[in-house]
């Protein structure tokens, strides 16, 4: 017996090193990894957009490829009609906005010549409160804060140049996941069991429809939402109806807040044109958004997850945090991935499949299909 407990004495040290080796080698490990997670998360970022922009398009690459037409051409008709599409909604709201401000550039030299004589408001407003002696006075303060202003402008570039190349970014890495998505997924699963890669397409599947079923009754409700708008103004005889309905489209995606981000400058421009039109766009934004709440949403959102008012607001927080008004647009879609993630492995564990994935307490189908 002793010799036993002499012996057992070096194995249990042995074991008890090599134990506290596995622990120190883990522990550091997961520090290295969170390390470059954090020094990359501009670039994980990128691609996680890039998915689900892929996410989004894969059902139509899909359709189109069910006319007998090879993917990589169907993912470049896609992807180009998707490019082309953005490009001239973003044509038709920012040209207006160029011509309006060529119209005033050129208007300069007589509005600056009318206000030094005096005449019309601008120019009363100069001469009630000597405005001109003020402005003399302080022109070389004024010049030098001129010629301070390029580092500021220096740096708008830079971030404009920043953000054109994120763009472009996520373009490249969105085209190349959904031409390649399907052998990323075979090649993916096929490193794991039979049950487990039929677990985790079936789990990937249900969390797809989740978010392409959310972004496109989201997109679906802000094309109602610009266009009311649109053909509301052009009735009212409110200017800019085209830019202004874009606007609202555009504003009305952001979950939360984009309805009241949306109206507020629309109302403001209408007020500007008359009374009347403001306070008939203001009265059509109150009627409109209560059909939108009680209608549309449910209506259109039936077919996808629901999320309680705190987890909203949790999700957005944080995807505005980790990507600006590109996390905010994603954020409820990929809170709804998780939960139906989370309530797929549950199901599993319980060994309750289900055809068609729930959420929440009353299990509600993402499909609109009605629980099993």
């Amino acid at each position: 017996m002793p010799a036993d407990g002499q012996g057992s004495g070096p194995r249990s040290d042995a074991e008890l090193l090599r134990s506290v080796f596995v622990i120190l080698s883990g522990v550091l490990v997961f520090a290295v990894g969170v390390l470059l997670l954090w020094k990359m998360r501009h670039i994980l970022v990128l691609v996680v957009i890039a998915a689900f922009f892929a996410i989004i398009l894969n059902p139509i690459v899909d359709l189109v490829t069910r006319a007998r037409i090879r993917r990589s051409l169907a993912t470049t008709i896609v992807f180009l009609l998707g490019v082309a599409a953005f490009a001239g909604m973003a044509y038709t709201f920012v040209r207006p906005v160029y011509d309006a401000g060529q119209d005033f550039a050129r208007d300069i030299p007589g509005f600056v010549d009318r206000a030094q004589h005096g005449q019309g408001r601008i120019g009363e407003l100069i001469k009630r409160f000597n405005l001109e002696e003020k402005v003399r006075e302080n022109a070389p303060k004024l010049q030098k804060a001129l010629s301070n202003a390029g580092g500021p402008a220096v740096h708008a570039a830079q971030r404009v140049a920043s953000g054109l190349l994120a763009l472009l970014t996520i373009l490249v890495l969105s085209f190349l996941m959904l031409l390649e998505a399907p052998a990323i997924i075979g090649s993916f699963l096929a490193l794991l069991s039979p049950e487990r890669a039929t677990q985790v397409r079936r789990i990937g599947h249900d969390a797809a429809r989740a978010v392409t079923g959310y972004m496109a009754g989201n997109l679906l409700i802000s094309l109602i939402a610009g266009l009311v708008t649109w053909i509301f103004l052009t009735i009212v005889h409110v200017p800019f109806a085209g830019v202004l309905g874009l606007w609202v489209g555009f504003a009305d995606l952001l979950p939360l807040v984009g309805a009241t981000v949306g109206a507020i400058p629309t109302i403001a421009i209408a007020f500007l044109q008359s009374t009347g039109a403001g306070i008939a766009v203001l009265v059509m934004y109150i009627v409109y958004q209560q059909l939108e709440n009680h209608l549309l949403q449910p209506v259109v959102m039936s077919r996808t997850v629901h999320l309680n008012p705190l987890g909203v607001l949790l999700s957005v927080l944080v995807g505005v945090e980790l990507a600006g008004f590109v996390g905010a647009l994603l954020a409820i879609p990929v809170a709804g991935a998780i939960q139906v993630i989370v309530r797929d492995l549950w199901d599993d564990r319980q060994l309750r499949l289900k055809a068609v994935p729930t959420v929440g307490v009353d299990e509600t189908p993402i499909a609109g299909l009605g629980s099993e």
